[in-house]
């Protein structure tokens, strides 16, 4: 099952010009007019309460051929500010996506509708994408394990890379359901590593607030830490040291155990981040914020 949004973003600079470098959480997709299939990171589940009685196991039971109609609906706000300079905004542009998902045994395939952005040009460059296919690979807990992206051969570089970008922010935040069975008030967490130019430890903390039937609501508590204190750039470009790096975000998602995706929610994810050029007086410093939306 799908959950949220999230990806890691990073500026670098030397010698005191200004370079902006955007990644979408992981290493960019490759391949124009054909199918990309990329392997997800595994992830490991803990449950911390197992929640009230009557407690049973968490498992997607989506039967093969079922559909759901769905909107996927990306917003990432990025400020950055060099030494004293003036702050500037190098947002994205926010983008809508509509859906229709498939089940098969053990993947779910997705078929793109008309995708929107605020954007005019954005907009109009993902015109031709529509009907573009997606899937992701699913284990039995629900974890996403494999993400495939065909986009449509006239889709533009600008497109393809915005749509990229909002399934990272999809995938990379992906609940996992716990092996032992649990109740309401349950609470587990999901831990995985996020890939990209700087590699980050992902915990997510779940919270199974309320059950009826098959539908659930799940509060998502996310917290990114780096793995490492510095970050190479891209291009050979130099490094950077971190300074700080604090990612947190919260909310809740809708998700029918019958279904391929969740049904509705919105998680937002944000904080800052401090970076420093070990050869010069530099210091880049970030403000991330970013909001991943499912619903009808």
């Amino acid at each position: 099952m799908m959950a949220l949004a999230l990806s890691a973003f990073g500026t670098g600079c030397s010698d005191g010009s200004e370079t902006t470098v955007e990644g979408d959480g992981a290493d960019p997709l490759v391949g124009i007019g054909r199918e990309v299939t990329v392997p997800i990171s595994a992830v490991t589940t803990t449950v911390l309460e197992y929640g009230a009685e009557p407690r049973a196991a968490l498992r997607p039971e989506v039967a093969p051929g079922v559909t759901q109609q769905v909107t996927l609906r990306t917003d990432h706000h990025i400020e950055q500010q060099i030494n004293a300079q003036a702050v500037r905004d190098f947002s994205p542009p926010a983008i809508t996506i509509p859906l229709t998902a498939q089940a098969g045994d053990d993947d779910i395939e997705l078929t793109l509708g008309t995708v929107t952005s605020p954007d005019p040009a954005l907009a109009k460059a993902l015109l031709p994408a529509d009907g573009s296919r997606a899937g992701f690979d699913i284990s039995e807990l629900g974890a996403i394990t494999a993400l495939r992206l065909a986009p449509k051969p006239a889709t533009s570089d600008a497109a393809r890379a915005a749509l990229e970008q909002a399934f990272y922010q999809a995938v990379y935040q992906s609940i996992t359901f716990p092996d032992e069975p649990v109740g309401v008030g349950a609470v587990w967490t999901v831990r995985q590593q996020v890939s990209g130019s700087v590699p980050l430890d992902q915990v997510t903390t779940a919270t199974l607030t309320h059950r009826e039937g098959s539908l659930l609501t799940i509060r998502l508590n996310v917290v990114q830490t780096p793995k490492t204190t510095v970050w190479q750039l891209p291009n050979q470009a130099g490094q950077l040291e971190i300074v700080d790096y604090l990612m947190h975000g919260a909310g809740d998602i809708t998700v029918d155990l019958g279904l391929p995706l969740p049904v509705s929610g919105s998680v937002e994810v944000g904080g800052n981040q401090t970076y420093r050029d070990p050869n010069s007086a530099v210091t880049l410093r970030q403000t991330l914020r970013t909001q991943v939306q499912w619903g009808a």
